[in-house]
């Protein structure tokens, strides 16, 4: 089954979310600086990420590596 893929921003926080699948409560776990990975409570298995200061921290256009394989496709 294919997972749909939301993304979040909350520009006032300077927060950007994606998510996997259907929305569930999950845990957030720290990758980085302002890096955090969402992961199922009960499966362990990551269903998003998030980014605090997501423009402050991008503007920088630096690149980091996520524990994520994405794959997309036009519908």
């Amino acid at each position: 089954m294919k997972e749909k893929l939301t993304v979040w921003w909350d520009k006032d926080g300077d927060f950007l979310e994606l998510t996997i699948g259907k929305p569930k409560k999950g845990i957030f776990v720290p990758l980085e600086d302002d890096i955090l990975l969402r992961i199922d409570a009960i499966t362990k298995k990551p269903i998003g990420i998030a980014f605090l200061n997501f423009s402050k921290n991008f503007k920088k256009k630096r690149k980091i590596k996520l524990p994520l394989k994405l794959t997309l496709e036009r519908l």
